[in-house]
Order: structure tokens, then C-alpha cells, then sequence
């Protein structure tokens, strides 16, 4: 369903030492453009919500943001030099574009 990439979850875990099991909310909507706005942050599991198990992650996800987050990447990123963030890489979204790897 989504996929997180390990330095994703090293930044994850790394912001919630001590906890054997960590819960992230994930959450993806269509802005009024059709672009895909995205949402992450802890939280616990509400009964509706659908559970992927990463590891000791635990992500919760709505089901209205089901559909818009299968098949994406979470990962953790360095934008700049010494500004890294979290992006999704979602071949849902109308404004993917492919990242070409080197090497």
C-alpha cells in the first residue's frame, strides 16, 4: 500500500525514542488545483482507520486517503545543503514526475 524508505524510518523513530511501537498518521487530499496535499504526524489509531505495519511503525491512514496514498513512497530527503524534510513520491498525484537515480 505505501511504502516507507529506511531513512524515513530512522527520522521517524529517531523522533520518538523510547517508544517500542510508534503510530504515524498519514493523510492525502486533493487541493482545489487536483494536486495532492499531504499530511503526517503521531497520533493514535481511530476505529475506522486502516493500519499498515512498517517495521515497529505503525501508520494509521483514513480510509478517504486510502486511495490517494496506494503505492506511495514516504522518504526523508536532504533538499539543500542541511535542510532535509519528508516528501511523498506518488505516482497518484497529477504532478509526479519520475526521480531518476544515478548510478
Amino acid at each position: 500500500m505505501i511504502t516507507i524508505t529506511a531513512p524515513a524510518a530512522e527520522q521517524i523513530l529517531s523522533q520518538q525514542p523510547g517508544r517500542e511501537e510508534v503510530c504515524l498518521r498519514l493523510a492525502a487530499r486533493l487541493d482545489a488545483k487536483g494536486t495532492i496535499e499531504y499530511g503526517l504526524g503521531y497520533d493514535d489509531q481511530a476505529e475506522e482507520d486502516i493500519q499498515v505495519v512498517a517495521g515497529p511503525i505503525r501508520i494509521l491512514i483514513s480510509p478517504g486517503s486510502v486511495e490517494l496514498l496506494t503505492g506511495a513512497t514516504l522518504d526523508y530527503v536532504e533538499i539543500n545543503p542541511g535542510e532535509k524534510r519528508f516528501i511523498f513520491i506518488n505516482p497518484n498525484d497529477p504532478s509526479h514526475k519520475p526521480v531518476k537515480r544515478e548510478g
